[in-house]
């Protein structure tokens, strides 16, 4: 199960858009384990963008069965800019997100989530405490990609109920996870770019060094891919070491193609649903 962010990447100047976020990156990728059943929750409008996401995932083994269609609000949308090189760039105003910002579980969504084997959620989620709280009288498992955030003694807070803690970090940080892992008992996973990436588990350290790429193409989605490929692989087998192998496959080969997953771009036109 992964929840609630899911959006599209809009390129200005034109009509291209290409399906995203982090729950949706991490279910295409976690639908590529026969023994997995994925199923997302989120929201989407009744707009371009909505059928952007839906057709980019119609070939996935994917339940979408718990997604809303909320009529009225506007499917989530990042406004995404390029340098004359090719960057990704974003502006003040790029990101329209309310419908995931501030999406609160109902009581039919939290009783689907309870009945989960795992749950993915980013730490950003409006809905985040919601898990956290069913997490606490629940046996599902939860991973939990904190990304860059930087306040340790907050995250501290969250640490005995997460079972895959993950964030994006730097080697200067690789203490602070060492700690928690001597006093909790997850998985403590940190990704650091191209020098790998390094989980802690009871004290013991395992390091996967990064796979080298000769043409990246495109960083959207790697972690997503990265943190698929790690839980889902230990999930299954329980070795942590051939889950941060997979989860480093997983991301290198991301680097090759635009998007999180692969899918050539969709257009549609002026924002209008193909639907309507």
């Amino acid at each position: 199960m992964a929840l609630p962010c899911l959006c599209v990447d809009v390129f200005d100047g034109t009509n291209e858009m290409r399906a995203g976020g982090e729950a949706l990156n991490f279910a295409v990728h976690a639908s590529r384990f026969g023994d997995i059943n994925v199923s997302l929750i989120g929201a989407v409008g009744q707009d371009a963008y909505a059928d952007c996401i839906m057709d980019s995932i119609s070939d996935k083994k994917i339940d979408v069965s718990h997604i809303r269609v909320e009529k009225g609000k506007v499917t989530a949308h990042n406004r995404t800019y390029l340098t004359p090189d090719g960057d990704r760039y974003y502006k003040e105003d790029s990101w329209t997100g309310d419908i995931v910002d501030k999406m609160i579980l109902n009581r039919d969504e939290l009783e689907v989530v309870k009945r989960a084997d795992i749950v993915f959620v980013h730490f950003w989620a409006g809905c985040f405490n919601q898990i956290i709280e069913l997490k606490k009288k629940s046996n599902f498992k939860l991973a939990v990609d904190f990304d860059r955030y930087r306040d340790f003694e907050d995250m501290e807070k969250y640490a005995p109920y997460v079972d895959y803690f993950m964030i994006s970090g730097e080697e200067r940080l690789l203490p602070r996870f060492e700690e928690f892992s001597k006093k909790y008992n997850g998985l403590f996973n940190m990704s650091l770019a191209d020098k790998g990436s390094v989980t802690y588990y009871s004290g013991t350290q395992y390091t996967v060094p990064a796979k080298e790429v000769n043409d990246i193409i495109d960083t959207t989605g790697c972690g997503d891919s990265y943190h698929a490929g790690f839980v889902c692989s230990h999930m299954i087998t329980g070795d942590i070491q051939e889950a941060m192998i997979v989860g480093t496959e997983f991301a290198t080969e991301t680097l090759s193609h635009y998007g999180g997953f692969a899918l050539e771009s969709i257009q549609y036109g002026n924002g209008k649903s193909k639907f309507s």
